[in-house]
């Protein structure tokens, strides 16, 4: 699909009411759809399945009771299908026969579930960061190299216009020859408080929730969508923010992976609360043929500087900024115009998953992995978890990216992986 046409299907899709009444497609056949994780974005990412006219809900998947009956309530509203409820995954694998497995559960999950769906023959929309060590996405992708699954991961700015004008004009060479990159997220979250202890939620098996990761008391900052800044179920702003920009800088510069890590981030926190993710971080991630940095605070938004989010491509004949609501924007060197292409994001919560998951029902009709496919996810992640490793390992790591291995450093290299909480198994690679 050349650009004019992806703009124009674009325009029209996003014309489209997501809400509209009712949906029913009687007369086309179904793939087996099943969410696993209902929550916000789950349900963001279910909303564009059953848009397509293509899925069939046949069964929801949550370890909480509240939040699987108000998933249950909207899909009543948005469609005739009648999905069974279910609270293990383990379960539902188990007594269904599905084709498609949206897993939209926090990072630690990300890994073994992804593997059960595709060992129980679905295909998966994966989200981002598509595991939370580095050894588990090396078995997700030999679990897809053994079942032959399609697989796409939910980097929907792959299919923004935007960001895929922003790829075809690196390309043409305007920017100048590129020797720095720069990813950043800047946000304010203020000063905080510490939360007050609570009891776990009636309907809530909190023991299922933490599941591999270390029993953790529960906190109402924890769950539902506050688990990123807690290290034992994701890997704070870097492993949420991280994958989406370093999937940009990998795609754009056509490159695989750096030589060299090193990060440092500031230790003890400022902000009140109980998050032990880094408030702000820095890393540097050397390339064969430039330098990358990632930069990020959660207790400031860098209001002087015009954009709190996106990647600043530093070439010799200018600077592209790749934003998320503000766009693409090229800053010449010379006297020339500033070049500027508005993002076309839908809603809710401004993404492009209607056109990801278009791309995922291609997939796998032809049965060829799409551009956001797992190996891209694998890549990208890496880069957040590496630099996320760095800055636990306190010094910096050379890493070799074809053996995925951390260079002459026993020490490092135990840290590509960790000890999973009893029953659960880490998965093979």
């Amino acid at each position: 699909m050349n650009r004019q046409d992806f703009l124009k299907s674009s325009f029209i899709a996003s014309s489209l009411v997501i809400s509209r009444p009712f949906i029913t497609f009687s007369k086309q056949k179904k793939y087996r759809t099943a969410l696993v994780g209902t929550g916000w974005w789950g349900m963001n990412i279910l909303r564009e399945a059953i848009k397509s006219g293509e899925c069939e809900v046949i069964a929801l998947c949550d370890v909480d009771i509240n939040q699987l009956n108000k998933a249950s309530s909207e899909l009543n509203k948005l469609c005739t299908d009648n999905p069974k409820k279910y609270n293990d995954f383990r379960e539902l694998f188990k007594k269904e026969q599905i084709d498609i497995v949206i897993n939209a559960t926090p990072d630690h999950w990300h890994g073994l579930i992804g593997i059960a769906a595709m060992q129980a023959g679905a295909d998966l929309f994966l989200e981002k960061p598509i595991s939370h060590t580095i050894n588990e996405g090396k078995a997700l992708l030999k679990a897809q190299n053994d079942t032959r699954r399609i697989c796409i991961v939910d980097f929907h700015r792959r299919y923004s216009p935007h960001n895929i004008y922003a790829n075809e004009f690196i390309k043409t060479g305007k920017i100048g020859k590129i020797k720095e990159v720069n990813a950043f997220v800047n946000y304010n979250y203020g000063e905080g408080k510490l939360p007050e202890k609570t009891l776990v939620p009636e309907g809530l098996d909190w023991n299922l929730w933490c599941g591999p990761a270390p029993f953790t008391a529960y906190s109402a900052d924890m769950h539902p969508r506050g688990f990123r800044q807690y290290m034992q179920f994701a890997n704070g702003q870097l492993g949420d923010w991280g994958p989406h920009w370093f999937d940009q800088i990998l795609w754009n510069m056509e490159e695989t992976a750096p030589k060299q890590i090193f990060s440092s981030a500031m230790m003890p926190k400022i902000r009140q609360s109980n998050w032990d993710s880094p408030e702000n971080q820095k890393v540097i991630y050397q390339f064969e043929e430039f330098v990358c940095t990632w930069q990020h605070t959660l207790l400031a938004e860098h209001s002087a500087e015009k954009h709190q989010v996106g990647v600043h491509f530093v070439g010799t004949k200018g600077t592209l900024h790749l934003g998320w609501r503000d766009g693409f924007t090229f800053y010449p060197n010379s006297n020339a115009s500033v070049i500027h292409v508005d993002a076309q994001l839908n809603e809710p919560d401004l993404q492009n998953i209607e056109q990801l998951f278009a791309s995922f029902l291609t997939a796998i009709k032809t049965k060829k992995q799409p551009a956001a496919n797992l190996k891209a996810g694998h890549l990208a992640t890496n880069m957040a978890l590496l630099g996320v490793l760095a800055q636990k390992h306190g010094k910096s790591i050379d890493w070799d990216g074809s053996k995925e291995i951390i260079i002459k450093d026993e020490a490092a290299n135990k840290l590509l992986e960790r000890k999973y909480r009893s029953p659960w198994v880490y998965p093979k690679f």
